[in-house]
């Protein structure tokens, strides 16, 4: 993620800003050039300076203050190109569904956010690709089993529980997990959709690559599961894996080393937009120092990556508990998962070449 600043004023602003607070211009998000707009009302149609000529509308879910994504003013579609993908919401009339749907469309954009920056394929449904990514978004019925989240072939699910930040703390505390968020949610189950995109559907050769590093897919997911609730992740998980969640299936390995690479790529592009150095005063140690001033999108090379993540995230960490607060990345990358990594980081940069024609 970047840093944003208002076009009409040069105010700095967050990503889901939708008003400036220094010169009051309306915002919206352009996903063509990944910048914030300031805006002007114009016949019914948004302006801005910055584009001229062009005009714009509101993604429709911004009735909602749902969204704060732009669209050209003639796109027959009325949603925007996030929220295209949407298939089911909550009942928007009951003000807790709301609430929380506006959470989870929050993590949403920052998610879409990073796959274009990455410009990783989107198709949406209808666009006739044969895998759409489409999303529901279900609150638990009244009565019967709660909802799960999950992907299943390009449908990802997300239980608007999630939402709430009490039920997901209790949650994530009963399954003795190091970390549950919104966004982990969705940078997880994305993960599952990409491994069918570029992995799966990449063929044999492909497959026996993934299969090296993170194990054989074949084996019984059921089974896995299974034996995971059981008995939990084995003691030395931190040697090969990125999570305890990790160990349970090379699916999931997959999946939870996805999220921890996006994790790692949109931290850093921030910590670059902020012009961020860690060099601690009390160590001389090569190891616990970085000037994070590169885009993490266009580095070749994941130790790079890893090299910057390690300081930054012993920074951040650090001046988490000063206010009591856990460690934001209670995590450790060692060797085996920066392998894991690298293999992904390699695919997202082929499909970019792809997706670029070379």
């Amino acid at each position: 993620m970047q840093l944003f600043k208002c076009s009409h004023c040069e105010q700095v602003l967050y990503f889901e800003n939708t008003a400036c607070l220094r010169c009051g211009k309306t915002l919206g998000f352009l996903p063509q050039t990944l910048t914030l707009e300031a805006l002007d009302l114009d016949g019914g149609e948004w302006i801005t300076p910055a584009r001229p000529g062009a005009r714009f509308k509101f993604c429709r879910n911004a009735t909602h203050s749902a969204c704060n994504w732009l669209l050209p003013a003639d796109d027959p579609h009325p949603y925007c190109r996030a929220c295209r993908h949407n298939r089911t919401i909550p009942n928007l009339s009951d003000p807790e569904r709301l609430a929380n749907w506006q959470k989870i469309e929050v993590a949403k954009r920052r998610l879409f956010y990073t796959l274009l920056r990455l410009q990783l394929p989107t198709p949406a449904p209808g666009s006739g690709d044969p895998q759409p990514l489409s999303f529901d978004f279900l609150a638990d019925p009244i009565t019967g089993p709660k909802i799960m989240t999950g992907h299943d072939s390009g449908h990802i699910t997300i239980a608007l529980a999630e939402a709430d930040d009490a039920t997901r703390e209790a949650t994530r505390i009963a399954m003795g997990e190091l970390y549950r968020t919104l966004l982990g949610h969705f940078r997880h189950e994305i993960g599952h959709y990409y491994w069918d995109r570029l992995v799966r559907d990449a063929g044999e050769d492909e497959l026996a690559r993934c299969r090296a590093l993170f194990g054989d897919d074949r084996r019984s997911y059921s089974d896995a599961l299974q034996l995971y609730y059981d008995h939990g992740a084995p003691n030395d998980w931190q040697a090969a894996h990125v999570s305890p969640y990790a160990t349970m299936h090379p699916w999931e390995d997959w999946a939870e080393t996805w999220a921890h690479y996006l994790h790692i790529v949109d931290t850093l592009e921030m910590a670059s937009a902020f012009g961020i150095r860690i060099a601690p005063d009390v160590a001389d140690d090569p190891s616990m120092e970085t000037d994070i001033s590169f885009d993490p999108h266009r580095v070749a090379d994941i130790q790079r990556l890893v090299d910057a993540w390690l300081p930054l995230t012993w920074a951040i960490n650090s001046l988490n508990r000063t206010m009591g607060q856990a460690d934001i990345y209670p995590f450790v990358i060692r060797r085996p998962v920066v392998e894991k990594m690298a293999y992904i980081h390699g695919l997202v940069r082929r499909a970019r070449l792809s997706a670029a024609g070379r």
